[in-house]
């Protein structure tokens, strides 16, 4: 069968040798089927990539027409990122602990791979948010996430006060130490951990998600992802917006955060076989069936 992907764009966490040892084995087992071999410039050395060449992870998504990813879900979510503008696909070689998103078992990757260049894999399609910080009606910031976008209290450890509306339309003011405003990827991630619901991963939704509300009549909600959600601080001295738990910036009072649906889906390409009920059974460790 024809390999569908010509260029192919390797990232890998930068931490362990044995993932780097596994990046190398990848590249060359690619490259020897004739597929172009992009390795990302922070992934690996000039050693450590051999004869492949190594590109300014800004300029693969340019050229690659498939990514592939080796790591944890935090290397997923900032390459994700990175490529969103390009709407390359990817694909997750777990090597982290979880593993929510990078599904792929190590032991496993070239033959899931070879297969996955041919076509047998399950296309999943899935939303991310932009998010623009407003200060005095100026943009501060923005920036993308495929999780989740934060905002909480700093290390003063008061509450902060803030108001959300929905579609300009004010929906409550809350005490709390923040707000977690998610996809249904990030559904898994913070979100689970403070309450939220888990959504699948292909609804068009979005979550808001209180941090420790001081009422407790403050609960989570999901509304459509063709909502624009805006929260606006006014109250906390130290206080900040996070996108994915990798980049932040710092609020003031009367600071706004506008998040939207981004424009391009994430397409995630998983293994044949693939079951997201059978992977949160897993991953969370609920119980098998009793007949």
């Amino acid at each position: 069968m024809t390999c569908l992907f010509k260029k192919i764009g390797l990232f890998a966490r930068h931490s362990k040798p044995q993932i780097v040892t596994s990046l190398r084995k990848l590249a060359d087992h690619l490259a020897a089927q004739g597929i172009g071999v992009l390795i990302d410039s922070d992934s690996a050395s000039a050693d450590e990539a051999g004869p492949h060449q190594l590109i300014d992870r800004n300029d693969i998504g340019k050229l690659a027409d498939l990514a592939i990813v080796l790591g944890g879900d935090g290397t997923m979510l900032a390459v994700a990122r990175l490529l969103a503008p390009y709407r390359v696909p990817l694909v997750g070689i777990n090597q982290g602990r979880l593993g929510f998103m990078a599904d792929i078992p190590l032991h496993e990757m070239l033959g899931t791979v070879d297969a996955i260049l041919v076509g047998d894999f399950i296309p999943e399609d899935r939303i991310l948010l932009t998010a623009s910080v407003l200060r005095e009606d100026a943009e501060v910031v923005s920036a993308l996430a495929l999780n989740d976008i934060v905002v909480s209290r700093g290390g003063l450890g008061s509450m902060i006060e803030f108001e959300v509306f929905i579609d300009n339309q004010f929906v409550y003011s809350q005490r709390s130490d923040g707000l977690i405003i998610s996809t249904p990827t990030g559904s898994t991630a913070y979100s689970l951990a403070s309450g939220g619901p888990i959504l699948h991963p292909t609804l068009q939704a979005i979550a808001l998600v209180p941090i420790c509300p001081q009422s407790m009549s403050n609960r989570p909600i999901a509304v459509s992802d063709s909502c624009e959600v805006e929260f606006m601080l006014t109250r906390g001295l130290d206080t900040r917006v996070h996108f994915d738990g990798q980049s932040h910036c710092d609020l003031m009072e009367m600071d706004r955060v506008i998040v939207r649906r981004y424009r391009n889906p994430l397409r995630i390409l998983h293994p044949a076989g693939y079951n997201y009920y059978d992977m949160l059974r897993h991953k969370l460790h609920w119980g098998e069936r009793l007949l």
